[in-house]
């Protein structure tokens, strides 16, 4: 594929609901089920079923129109999973794979045209990979002649080890999760900083999402809300996502969506800005045509 080529269209949009426009995009949730492969690496692998159809009711029953499947980790690079949902449900979801670094270009093609827009990092755990020795630099050459993004999970302190370089290799960067700063830094954990300062660039989104994952309970929560208010001055709201991370692996018997899509309005009081950040950012981002979030109080 060369650089003159288009990136590969998506077919389908948002399907309006019967109130006018689509409602808005989560950008980071999970499905699987019990029997699948598992990843020979992985840390652990829920006990329990996660499927598309309960994923859409948990979208319907909140009014939200559209979401990104992320692959999760211990289901490692077999996404067929996660591919088939894409196929079942083409105008409501888009998808973000796990894949060596040696995956040829005609491969990533056909994930395209399935709905694929992004690749996953999810470091957590694991070693950092040197992106700037092979078979990296060919593969982040290949993402953005797709104009894919790559989505990070990593602790704040590490993560200008791997965003810095994936901004030199000229690809799209989404954080998680608030960039995970140390809940005993808080807003102050250099990482963190770090994190603001890449905002300039105009290629990172991070999304506000998975509070829990930073803090548990009331800790969580403070430190979601102080992070979020930093992120809205230094990113605006055409950087900024929100995802429920259902089902909330982990969590699962603390943690409701409802709870979570709430958040959201605590964390941006400003119906204007969640407007963006639930809407009309992700559906750009992961060309979903242009949703607006649900009016909420």
């Amino acid at each position: 594929m060369s650089k003159s080529e288009p990136r590969p269209v998506i077919p389908g949009s948002p399907p309006a609901p019967s109130g006018g426009r689509p409602a808005g995009v989560d950008t980071h949730a999970h499905i699987f089920r019990r029997g699948l492969p598992l990843a020979a690496g992985r840390r652990y692998a829920p006990d329990y079923d996660a499927p598309l159809g309960d994923f859409l009711r948990q979208l319907d029953a909140n009014g939200i129109a559209c979401g990104v499947l992320v692959q999760p980790s211990f289901l490692g690079t077999d996404n067929s999973y996660l591919l088939a949902a894409l196929k079942e449900q083409p105008e409501r979801l888009r998808g973000i794979v796990v894949v060596e670094p040696t995956v040829s270009a005609d491969e990533l093609a056909t994930l395209a045209a399935a709905g694929v827009v992004g690749i996953r990092l999810n470091l957590v755990g694991a070693n950092l990979p040197d992106l700037r020795v092979g078979p990296w630099p060919g593969f982040l050459e290949r993402l953005a002649r797709l104009d894919w993004l790559v989505d990070v999970q990593r602790e704040a302190r590490d993560l200008s080890l791997v965003v810095t370089p994936l901004l030199a290799a000229g690809v799209k960067v989404v954080v998680d999760h608030f960039g995970r700063p140390d809940p005993r830094l808080g807003i102050e954990d250099p990482g963190f900083r770090s994190l603001l300062a890449v905002a300039a660039t105009r290629r990172v989104w991070v999304k506000l999402s998975g509070a829990y994952r930073n803090g548990a309970g009331a800790v969580g929560e403070a430190l979601a809300a102080a992070a979020a208010d930093r992120l809205l001055a230094a990113f605006g709201t055409d950087r900024l996502l929100w995802g429920s991370d259902w089902p909330h692996t982990q969590f699962e018997s603390v943690v409701t969506y409802p709870a979570v899509r709430a958040q959201c309005d605590r964390w941006v009081p400003h119906g204007g800005d969640r407007l963006a950040i639930l809407g009309e950012t992700p559906a750009a981002l992961y060309r979903l045509g242009a949703p607006a979030s649900p009016n909420r109080a």
